[in-house]
């Protein structure tokens, strides 16, 4: 064992040795290459400072900002959106819209002095020529200092509070007045269903109220319940978000003072489909609301040269989810579709309410809106023609 023990360490002295004598050549020709590398990097970074990677011109990052600028106040300046919160229609939206400007007002002031002082603190205090490498004089502590940044925060988050308290007893404890319009939204996976209990009338997606004008403004409350999955209805020009739980009821209420077209959406994930969970509030004079109503009291109308159509709606599984007043078809699953074609769009706003889109919606649900809960009927080409000639007449 002593004779093998000795000529291993023979062996490994050798080898040492030997790397030993090669190592000063190779470290010292190393250090030259990178040395070389490094002086020619930095050379070429001195020459073409703006090809260093990253790197973004002086010229190039002001243009980037007036670009950016532009966008912004085109975005501003431009048409009003129909679904910003800066563009309140509704005193529910009102009251938020002021009490939104007033918290940008607060926390736009703290940013402003923070952002000051950071700014005097790196433009005093910075580093000169022949400045001394001693340390600064230490402040450990100051009483003063000290309660300001503690007493000011705590009355802002003290007003802020209060603020927001009032806000939302002033919204949600508003009791509905006599003669107020009631409706009961429904949140489904993928749709809206709106029903008038005062009037009869069930609909889907589009909901349409009255103009709250005049000396006694006729307000419209919403009771807000879900079929299945947790939903938010949200108008941002009429109101704020308000979920819709499941076995719970909640309620909102809109005053539109303006008519026309306010958009809105499911404002909480509810599936595959949220985002195509759109939703409709037309706000009609008083006169163009009660000719509402009474077209959607209504009865659908029965054409003898659509007789196939309905005969198909009324064999198939359609009525099992749909309901069509004079029919047999009386299904609550899906929308009610006795005035199907008075609505703009299909599939909650995913598409618009025409012919070719209602045919291809029949025919294949999900190439439209991925995900519908309906089925595709595989109907052939002359039932499938029937039945959305049949469904094109119910007005």
């Amino acid at each position: 064992m002593s004779a093998i023990e000795g000529r291993g360490r023979r062996t490994a002295r050798a080898v040492s040795e030997a790397s030993a004598r090669r190592a000063p050549s190779l470290t010292v020709a190393g250090s030259r290459e990178i040395y070389s590398a490094q002086t020619q990097s930095e050379a070429h970074l001195r020459a073409a400072p703006d090809r260093r990677r990253g790197f973004v011109s002086p010229p190039a990052r002001a243009a980037s900002l007036a670009l950016l600028l532009a966008a912004a106040a085109a975005v501003t300046l431009g048409e009003p959106s129909k679904t910003s919160v800066f563009n309140p229609a509704s005193t529910p939206a009102a009251d938020i819209h002021k009490y939104s400007l007033f918290v940008f007002g607060i926390t736009g002031a703290i940013f402003a002095t923070v952002f000051t002082l950071l700014v005097v603190a790196i433009v005093r205090f910075r580093r000169r020529p022949g400045d001394d490498a001693a340390e600064p004089p230490q402040i450990y502590g100051s009483d003063q200092v000290e309660i300001a940044w503690t007493v000011i925060p705590i009355l802002i988050v003290l007003v802020l509070g209060l603020t927001t308290a009032r806000t939302v007893f002033q919204i949600q404890g508003r009791a509905a007045p006599e003669g107020a319009l009631k409706v009961t939204a429904i949140g489904r996976q993928w749709w809206w269903e709106f029903r008038y209990p005062e009037y009869g009338i069930v609909t889907a997606n589009e909901l349409h109220v009255p103009v709250a004008d005049g000396a006694k403004p006729r307000l419209t409350f919403l009771r807000l319940e879900s079929a299945d999955v947790a939903h938010s209805f949200w108008v941002p020009r009429l109101a704020g978000k308000t979920d819709l739980i499941p076995n719970r009821v909640n309620e909102t209420w809109i005053e539109p003072r303006e008519m026309g077209l306010f958009e809105g959406q499911c404002a909480e994930y509810c599936g595959t489909e949220h985002a195509k969970m759109l939703l409709r509030v037309y706000v009609h004079s008083r006169e163009d609301f009660d000719r509402w109503v009474a077209d959607q009291q209504a009865s659908s109308a029965t054409r003898s040269e659509v007789a196939e159509g309905r005969r198909v709606f009324e064999t198939t599984a359609c009525l099992n989810c749909h309901t069509v007043r004079g029919t047999v078809g009386n299904g609550r699953y899906g929308p009610d579709l006795t005035h199907l074609m008075s609505r703009e769009t299909l599939a909650a706003g995913a598409v618009a309410n025409t012919p070719e889109q209602l045919r291809a919606w029949v025919h294949d649900p999900n190439a439209l809106k991925p995900g519908a809960l309906m089925p595709a009927m595989q109907l052939d080409d002359r039932r499938l023609d029937a039945l959305v000639a049949y469904l094109l007449t119910l007005r």
